[in-house]
């Protein structure tokens, strides 16, 4: 079943696309024939600054995790030939610690339905029963409907081409830099097998898929995930340095 066909979300869907139409009016006495493009820069940063709480919990949560890991890890030696016993130890800390193994889970899962929303604006040719004329909007003379393939495929590569070059290198540096950034973060694994190592070096790399998916979808999308992963990456690191600053002041 397409859940974007379910009248409730083909609704709320529907609601989004008119806004969206209506702020592309209102931008192209600036934009001109980009405003649909520049509309679609607008909504995404206008629905992340919305989800800025979720951001925050979310780090809250991956900072208490690093600080709590090192007695986790002590518990886990003490007590790791019995479980039970284990259980009750970790379950006890994080009620100390006023925390849980879940913290940050929900906020996440909260954000996917709007997320999904507005992704969907940008890959659905028929909104609600109607046809998405968002995606026949152009952006430097490429319809904002068209794939990289597509663009490639009709042999009108340029100046197009660079539009999504453009794009696609920026998703490939965020992709890069948030690599970075995660490891820096990790939680230390003294007891991970090979294979976990593996496994989470494999992980590493789950980034770069965002470059997959924008050289495939059409590039209403792809200027979607440039401007939501930068953002993403930038608003993480800026929480990260503040709530880390507040939580070694509360400390100290």
């Amino acid at each position: 079943m397409d859940l974007y066909s379910f009248a409730p979300i083909a609704t709320v869907l529907d609601l989004a696309y008119s806004f969206v139409v209506a702020l592309a009016d209102g931008l192209t006495p600036i934009a001109g024939v980009s405003a649909t493009a520049l509309a679609i820069v607008v909504l995404t940063l206008v629905v992340r600054t919305a989800l800025i709480p979720v951001g925050v919990s979310q780090v809250r949560a991956e900072l208490t995790r690093k600080r709590i890991a090192p007695k986790l890890q002590a518990l886990q030696r003490r007590y790791k030939k019995n479980p039970q016993l284990l259980q009750q130890k970790m379950l006890e800390l994080y009620r100390e610690e006023k925390t849980s193994p879940l913290a940050g889970m929900l906020p996440t899962l909260l954000q996917a339905p709007v997320l999904s929303i507005v992704y969907g604006l940008f890959i659905l040719g028929t909104i609600n029963g109607h046809p998405n004329g968002l995606l026949t909007e152009a952006l430097a003379g490429v319809p904002l409907g068209d794939s990289l393939f597509a663009l490639i495929g009709g042999g009108a590569v340029w100046p197009g081409l660079l539009v999504y070059l453009g794009l696609l290198a920026v998703l490939a540096v965020v992709a890069a830099t948030s690599r970075i950034v995660a490891r820096r973060f990790a939680l230390p694994q003294p007891d991970a097998t090979p294979a976990m190592q593996r496994m989470t070096a494999w992980l590493g790399w789950l980034p770069f898929i965002t470059v997959v998916f924008a050289a495939i979808a059409p590039l209403a999308a792809a200027i979607y995930l440039a401007v939501t992963t930068t953002w993403t990456l930038g608003e993480r690191v800026l929480l990260r340095r503040i709530l880390a600053r507040r939580s070694e002041a509360a400390t100290a």
